[in-house]
């Protein structure tokens, strides 16, 4: 027989769905889980259960984590929150590295501005140890004011930047040509908030501002659909199936393609396939190549 003191079950029903958001939350990406903070004497934080990193820069260190698992071939998706207000001098790195001389590398690096100018969005590519392969964009957004996604594609075939599901670069596997392209290392994934002010902003004319700080950056909902490498060996070569893998195999349609073109066109502001005082022998191979 039901006790008199049992509670209805319209009176349960807050207390089970906290329950049930509580075991969503863990099952989704966990900064503690996935992640190590690695440098900057407290600066970087973990926060709501997981669900938050923050990562901090003042006059005496700036800081960084990176991922507990190496990857060989992903999706890598983060969503960040920019420093706000006077951010000059800073820069925001998020990327995919190897280790060792001749390292593979993929990245985005966030370039603070004066309060009021945009951020520039530097990527770039290295292969055995070489980069040089920099383009730059301002955003169609004030990427302080809220979280946007940020995302690497990388497969055999190419590897894609995009902003908020919205394609800026792609960087195509040309090995047949003679362009080296990361595919044989595995790589982790990093990000630091560091002063750069003799080179971040308008060529390090514009200095930190040190009374604006703490400088904060901020990460949430990150996720991996990607092949982690452990023991010399990848996930991905298992013989469980999957159905999840499709993006190894992805490139952009047609759509996609459209939406590179309008980026390129409105929002790219340097290009190294167009600088050709930069490289008074000719341009990289890759750029005569579409």
């Amino acid at each position: 027989m039901a006790s008199h003191n049992s509670l209805p079950f319209c009176a349960m029903l807050p207390l089970l769905l906290s329950i049930f958001s509580s075991m969503a939350a863990i099952a989704s990406g966990n900064f503690y889980r996935d992640f190590d903070i690695t440098w900057g004497d407290g600066r970087g934080k973990i926060l709501n259960n997981g669900d938050l990193l923050t990562l901090s820069l003042d006059k005496a260190s700036g800081s960084g984590f990176q991922s507990k698992n190496e990857y060989m071939f992903g999706k890598i998706d983060m969503q960040l929150k920019l420093v706000p207000g006077n951010s000059a001098g800073t820069v925001t790195a998020y990327y995919l590295s190897s280790k060792g001389s001749t390292w593979d590398e993929i990245d985005f690096e966030f370039l603070g501005n004066l309060s009021g100018d945009p951020y520039i969005l530097h990527t770039n590519v290295f292969s055995q140890g070489k980069g040089n392969k920099e383009q730059q964009f301002y955003l169609w957004f004030d990427p302080t004011a809220d979280f946007h996604t940020y995302s690497i594609l990388w497969n055999p075939q190419r590897i894609i930047f995009s902003v908020d599901g919205t394609p800026i670069r792609e960087f195509k596997n040309l090995e047949s040509n003679g362009v080296p392209f990361p595919k044989n290392q595995p790589m982790r994934i990093y990000s630091s908030l560091w002063n750069a002010d003799d080179w971040a902003t308008r060529g390090g004319l514009v200095k930190t501002d040190w009374t604006q700080a703490p400088f904060t950056a901020s990460y949430r909902n990150f996720n991996a659909d990607a092949c982690i490498w452990s023991n010399g060996a990848s996930s991905c070569n298992s013989n469980s199936p999957s159905t999840s893998n499709g993006w190894l195999s992805q490139e952009l349609d047609t759509t996609s393609q459209e939406r590179l073109q309008w980026v390129q066109k409105n929002y790219m502001i340097y290009n190294y396939c167009t600088d050709n005082k930069r490289f008074p022998q000719g341009l990289p191979p890759e750029c005569s190549i579409s």
